[in-house]
């Protein structure tokens, strides 16, 4: 018993170091780029930041949409959610990220998803974020340095926070 024990131990290790050797996706890498320009990640004293993230392509038609998640402790209980837009012009990509709030999960099953600070956009986009939320769980997770996000990209960053154009009032 006390084998078997051992060797579960071992490929719970295993599979821990192979899941984090897994490089981050390129459009998670871009989207978490324009998070840090765009100065919408939390302070972090670790240095390192641990994502998922779950690329929608239903819920609004004839756009994507990129849910983030940056994880507030290594236990992955709580965290903050945005919600990015995609739109790409040949090789060159576009990301707009249109809303973001704190959640905190319950483990129970199903996961639980309760706002600390509610998105705008009311019940249908809370439950469009807990939804993804629940998604991005499923999915693996990606730690890479902060420092290492603020690597220049050639995509472009935009946000609902953007300083938006004077209109005429004449």
């Amino acid at each position: 018993m006390k084998k078997i024990g051992i060797v579960i131990s071992l490929i719970a290790c295993f599979g821990a170091i192979v899941q984090a050797q897994q490089q981050m996706p390129p459009l998670l890498f871009r989207a978490a780029h324009c998070l840090v320009v765009k100065d919408f990640l939390p302070p972090s004293n670790a240095g390192m930041l641990t994502f998922g993230y779950f690329l929608d392509e239903q819920s609004y038609p004839g756009d994507k949409v990129i849910y983030i998640v940056t994880y507030a402790t290594p236990a992955r209980s709580n965290g903050w959610v945005f919600a990015v837009f995609l739109t790409t012009n040949g090789n060159h990509e576009d990301f707009n990220i249109q809303n973001n709030a704190r959640f905190v999960l319950s483990k129970h099953e199903p996961i639980g998803v309760s706002f600390v600070s509610p998105p705008l956009g009311g019940t249908w986009t809370q439950e469009h974020l807990a939804s993804a939320i629940r998604e991005i769980e499923k999915q693996p997770k990606f730690t890479i340095a902060i420092k290492d996000l603020f690597v220049a990209d050639s995509c472009s960053c935009k946000s609902y926070t953007d300083p938006q154009p004077m209109r005429n009032s004449r």
